[in-house]
């Protein structure tokens, strides 16, 4: 099932806890399908943590994440590989392979989870570059890319399967603010043109000005308050409020 109304991941009273300290206490969301939700928050609140649990690589105490149609968490291995392969994910810091080439970089998940042959791979591997804006980068390595390359690098790669959901941690952290909002405009760009449903983890407020359709504001392991942007901006509430204005 597709289109808007589908829901395509869902959070459902999820608790995660490290040692005493509980990071998620009780959390839910819900994403449409073809929608672009941003999650808001200081540094160190559990963003990351909960895309970290969406996609499997950790396993909250108790609550209900399902992503297109399917229950992740107590998912067999081999079950949560096949659901990634519809997965992209992009880290905070781009975490590209350093020992391989840009292409390489981009090829290794097309060898690992297709069956595309060696002209196939080759030719998606220089269309997503040429999506990005990096064909000339194709047999550099990450050490002499700048920041924001490495960041349009990683974009390419998570997409490169042609994924139905992308999840994005920290897309702009450590660029300039012109950097960080071409990769912002990137985001919405690729969203578009391939019907993207994405989360985005940010404490970029112009980062979730251009791509979200509806913002979460996580604190205190909930979500506080959630909207649109300009709802958001407009909000009498304190904490919003300061939110807005400490970020901006």
């Amino acid at each position: 099932m597709t289109g808007p109304d589908h829901i395509l991941i869902q959070v459902q009273d999820v608790w995660k806890a490290f040692d005493d300290n509980e990071v998620l206490k009780g959390i839910s969301l819900r994403v449409h399908d073809g929608s672009s939700d941003v999650i808001l928050g200081r540094s160190g609140i559990g963003k990351s943590v909960l895309l970290k649990s969406i996609v499997g690589l950790l396993t909250p105490e108790r609550g209900s994440i399902t992503v297109m149609d399917e229950e992740v968490i107590g998912m067999k291995n081999r079950d949560l590989n096949r659901l990634r392969k519809q997965i992209g994910y992009v880290f905070q810091y781009a975490a590209l392979y350093d020992s391989l080439t840009v292409r390489e970089n981009l090829e290794f998940p097309l060898r690992k989870h297709t069956d595309a042959d060696e002209e196939e791979i080759s030719d998606r591997v220089f269309e997503q570059l040429k999506l990005v804006g990096l064909e000339d980068a194709i047999d550099k390595m990450p050490s002499e890319l700048s920041g924001g390359m490495k960041k349009r690098i990683g974009l390419a790669r998570a997409i490169i399967k042609r994924p139905r959901i992308v999840l994005y941690d920290e897309p702009t952290a450590g660029l300039d603010p012109i950097t960080a909002r071409e990769i912002s405009d990137l985001i919405l760009s690729l969203e578009e043109q391939f019907g993207i449903t994405s989360i985005t983890v940010t404490h970029d407020l112009e980062c979730a000005r251009i791509i979200a359709n509806r913002i979460y504001i996580l604190d205190d392991g909930l979500f506080q308050h959630q909207g649109s942007y300009d709802e958001l901006k407009a909000s009498t509430d304190p904490y919003t409020k300061a939110f807005f204005q400490v970020t901006r």
